[in-house]
């Protein structure tokens, strides 16, 4: 008896193992978060009225695009990036003015008004929401007709098991040159890789997720996002120096460097700590209509993968023709660039959502999964009715965001902490750490990498370059500072998501689980990957070509 009873007994949980299982049930017991996001509304509400009564404000250096920019939801990390108009009225620099904000109450005559008649528009202008709903198309299409599973079989066929989670955070990581792709299409991917190896679907999620967004600042290419946050940067520096300049590859060799770095780190933290965290998954926690279909046999399969490649050739072929071919459609019509502010990048979600559409229906014609237009129509509408609960949440979101964008709260914060430790008295490398790790906290607050660098460039730059440290490396600290809290904080417009897929592998599952399982890899990222920067800083290794740490 004593011996069954010693085998029986539960394995000793670790300290870690204890803080983060009352984080998870702490965090679980919280109302749902659409009654959390609606409080959160009221509490920015009154916050402003008595920040604004008291005259809070902030004085600062902002940079701005000569021509304006309108405000979208790309990006992944955030709230709106920049989107610019074309090259007849748009001057591609930005200028730098002194501005001074105050705290604006939503309790007084604009502020209520703003209240009433904001709310459509605000939910309108939440581009996330048009973004799920497209990308959903192909995917659900895809995975309704069992592509998805047969993928993930392949790879796994082919793949040693030891490399998953390392494939895994990879394309995550490299996905953000695909902006919202890699949220809406890996992650899901992540968990259904992880189930078909016996191994815990959600730590599968929590891989995929940390590679897309707490490494999202480098990539291994150039993404969108670089050249503006390149540019404000110049802007930034000309204010000390008139001549001073970096190009958009000035930090590619970080990029490529911490990519490699942060692969290693992120599945370390998955494979180590994560995963048995959480323990071994029940396959009964598997929500009722999220039941895979049964496998096909191999010469269905077989078939319908032949059909996917010929679609994914066929979709290839007609996009390479509207892109490659001189004077083509998706290339930039003023500077026939490919990569850079061109249609083919601004396009790029809605190409991966026609590749798994067209891959997707064929896979479903040749395997006899998918007959006919009513089942196409079908997997559709069973994709976008299993997102209701989220595009409700996301209605509440996007108001929580207008308001608390409306109040100013966000920037003036940001600006006082910089205002600290730019008086702070210690030497540039201590200072740049500094740098980083209030972005990091900050980020929280304002999760958008563009937004934030308008506020705080103008502020580093300059303090740096007249401590002899060079414009481009602290643009690569301020990437590492954008993106380790992307995957804790409440305002990352894709959280609820997560949450949604999390529910689907273990039903209980809240904020509070997702929260506990993303907090090692924002603290382990964060410390890693300081250091990292830290040894290259002291190394002078350069970061990007012509590119040095040092003047």
């Amino acid at each position: 008896m004593t011996s069954a009873a010693a085998v029986e007994k539960p394995a000793k949980r670790g300290f870690v193992q204890k803080v983060l299982g009352g984080i998870e049930k702490a965090g679980n017991k919280v109302p749902h978060p659409a009654i959390i996001f609606l409080a959160l509304c009221l509490l920015v509400i009154i916050l402003s009225a008595i920040l604004s009564a008291i005259g809070v404000k902030a004085t600062y250096e902002v940079a701005e695009p000569v021509i304006p920019a309108t405000q979208t939801y790309a990006g992944g990390t955030d709230t709106p990036t920049l989107e610019y108009p074309n090259k007849d009225n748009y001057d591609p620099h930005y200028t730098m003015h002194t501005e001074t904000t105050k705290v604006e109450s939503l309790l007084d005559g604009n502020g209520i008004r703003f209240l009433f008649s904001s709310p459509v528009s605000n939910f309108n202008d939440f581009g996330v929401v048009g973004t799920i709903l497209v990308a959903m198309i192909g995917v659900g299409v895809a995975e309704e007709a069992g592509l998805i599973g047969a993928l993930i079989r392949r790879l796994v066929a082919v793949s040693p098991r030891w490399s998953l989670t390392y494939i895994i955070v990879f394309i995550g990581i490299l996905s953000s040159v695909a902006t919202d792709a890699g949220y809406l299409v890996l992650i899901p991917l992540g968990a259904v890789a992880f189930r078909s190896v016996g191994r815990n679907p959600i730590a599968g999620i929590a891989a995929a997720f940390a590679g897309v967004s707490a490494a999202f600042g480098v990539n291994f290419l150039i993404t969108p996002l670089d050249g503006v946050i390149t540019e404000v940067t110049n802007e930034s520096a000309r204010l000390v120096d008139p001549n001073a300049t970096i190009g958009i590859t000035s930090n590619i060799y970080f990029g490529i460097g911490s990519t490699i770095f942060l692969t290693f780190v992120i599945a370390f933290i998955t494979n180590r700590i994560v995963e048995p965290q959480l323990g071994k998954w029940d396959s009964s926690e598997l929500a009722a209509d999220a039941e895979e279909a049964p496998q096909l046999d191999a010469a269905a399969e077989s078939k319908g993968m032949r059909l996917a490649l010929w679609g994914l050739l066929a979709v290839a072929v007609v996009v390479s023709l509207l892109t490659f071919i001189p004077g083509a459609p998706l290339r930039n019509p003023d500077t026939g660039s490919i990569i850079e502010d061109s249609p083919f990048m601004a396009s790029l979600l809605v190409i991966i959502s026609v590749i798994f559409l067209v891959a997707g229906i064929g896979f479903g014609r040749g395997a006899g999964t998918l007959r006919g237009s009513p089942a196409i129509i079908g997997s559709i509408t069973k994709t976008f009715a299993g997102l209701a609960g989220l595009i409700f949440l996301l209605l509440i979101i996007a108001q929580f965001i207008a308001y608390f964008n409306y109040s100013n709260i966000a920037r003036i914060v940001a600006v006082q902490l910089a205002d600290q430790l730019e008086s702070a008295n210690i030497g540039a490398l201590w200072l740049i750490i500094g740098m980083i790790l209030v972005i990091i906290l900050l980020n929280i607050l304002i999760p958008g990498i563009i937004p934030k660098w308008a506020i705080f460039a103008p502020i580093f730059v300059p303090l740096f370059l007249r401590l002899g440290v060079a414009p481009q490396t602290v643009l690569a600290a301020y990437r590492i500072g954008d993106s380790p809290t992307n995957v804790i904080t409440p305002l990352m417009v894709y959280l609820p998501f997560i949450v949604l897929l999390t529910q689907k592998y273990k039903k209980d599952s809240g904020l509070g689980t997702v929260i506990a399982m993303m907090i090692p890899y924002t603290i382990i990222v964060a410390v890693t990957w300081i250091l990292f920067f830290v040894a290259w800083y002291l190394l002078h290794i350069p970061l990007g070509p012509g590119a040095p740490v040092h003047f």
